[in-house]
């Protein structure tokens, strides 16, 4: 399974480029079955996930090509072979599901099995399926599949009770090829939405209003291929940020969107450490006394659930209490107890983690128990006394490319040793 062994490294210094975004990249790979011409994706990350969807797209009938010289991924699928995915495929990531919506849109027919992912609390894909359904899909659930048909989707307004990120997605893909408009109210407004609809837009596909609540997308006939950039990775630019923060480092991060990383820079800030813009991203400096805070996650524009678990590595040696509250997924705590076993002070109530910084952490063996506590994990080690041992990284491996490379480049003391 591999595992990473860790030293305490000191402050870290020097320069990171941030990669192209997991989160984005996944959906616009996905994309690429709605049209039967060739599609070239740049800034594309070497991960495990992003590997599981090329095999996806390949699975169905289509070709791709990787260049992992400038990390460019060239896919054409000519032809969907057929509608049903691997089970084995969707089982490994969640983020499979997202082809639900492309191959409905092209072939009126997708047989895909309930996907899997990391275990950070229940993700059911109800909105997906609602957003389906009222474009038209007949949808059947049994033995753990999903069976939707559609002779020819038709556009519609759409409520979605929640803004999830992955419904808005499917819902958009399907919807660019449908007939006439649909209205997609309550979306999500992540970046990596706005960067798959630029992503559509390019191919042809007429949507207005990504980045706020309300998408109107008019269908058309047809997409043809494209080329594109994927957005810089706000995940990994924010556990870089707090990487140079825990060691009271000093780490200019480069390829970044600034507008991107604000809730988090706001608490670093809040939390003593100096951040400047540059011209090609920011410079992060340390605090050599830190002050608490309270963090509460949101969906964006809010704190990004996804780095509440590298912000508690921090606030467990920031001193004085702090308070995380987790108000998207109800089971992303888990982290905590391998956090406790190297001398932290946390106790949970409920949704909040009530954390009492402590002087240092101690190096010991912990387990990640998914991608951003597997993260968490390698934050505190940097800044722990002694040896620490983080077992299971391919959780990291999912949605970090070159973590550890990276973070030597920095000073850090960081082995892979696979298992």
């Amino acid at each position: 399974m591999g595992k990473f062994v860790i030293e305490e490294s000191g402050r870290l210094k020097g320069r990171v480029r941030i990669s192209g975004s997991k989160n984005s990249v996944l959906p616009i790979i996905a994309a690429t079955l709605l049209t039967d011409q060739t599609c070239t994706i740049h800034d594309v990350p070497a991960l495990t996930d992003v590997v599981v969807m090329q095999n996806l797209i390949e699975d169905f009938g289509g070709t791709t090509r990787w260049d992992a010289g400038d990390e460019t991924l060239t896919i054409a699928v000519k032809n969907i072979d057929k509608i049903e995915a691997s089970y084995e495929l969707c089982a490994k990531m969640r983020a499979s599901f997202l082809a639900a919506g492309p191959v409905l849109a092209r072939m009126g027919e997708v047989k895909m099995s309930l996907p899997g992912g990391c275990a950070i609390g229940s993700r059911p894909v109800d909105l997906h399926l609602k957003g389906l359904a009222a474009l038209g899909a007949d949808i059947a659930q049994e033995h753990g599949y999903v069976h939707a048909k559609a002779k020819k989707l038709t556009g519609a307004n759409i409520y979605l009770d929640f803004p999830s990120v992955g419904a808005t997605e499917n819902i958009m893909m399907a919807a660019v090829l449908a007939k006439g408009q649909t209205i997609i109210q309550n979306c999500a407004v992540e970046p990596e939405i706005v960067d798959l609809s630029n992503f559509l837009s390019s191919m042809g596909a007429q949507i207005r209003g990504s980045g706020t609540d309300t998408i109107r997308i008019n269908g058309v006939d047809s997409l043809s291929g494209t080329s594109h950039n994927i957005i810089p990775d706000r995940i990994e630019a924010g556990t870089f940020m707090i990487a140079a923060a825990i060691t009271n480092g000093d780490v200019e991060i480069t390829n970044t969107v600034t507008d991107h990383l604000k809730p988090a820079m706001a608490k670093l800030r809040e939390a003593g450490v100096d951040i400047t813009e540059t011209d090609e991203g920011m410079r992060v400096k340390g605090a050599r006394r830190r002050q608490p805070i309270d963090v509460k996650t949101l969906p964006y524009p809010g704190f990004p659930t996804d780095m509440q678990a590298q912000f508690i590595s921090m606030l467990a040696v920031t001193p004085g209490t702090n308070i995380v509250t987790e108000t998207v997924f109800e089971n992303r705590f888990m982290h905590v107890p391998e956090l406790v076993r190297m001398g932290a002070d946390i106790k949970i109530d409920s949704r909040s983690a009530i954390i009492e910084g402590v002087e240092r952490l101690t190096g010991t063996q912990v387990k990640a128990t998914d991608l951003r506590a597997g993260a968490s994990l390698i934050l505190a080690a940097l800044a722990a006394t002694g040896t620490t041992e983080v077992h299971d990284i391919y959780h990291v491996d999912r949605g970090y490319f070159q973590f550890d490379e990276k973070l030597r480049g920095l000073g850090a003391k960081i082995l892979r040793v696979d298992g």
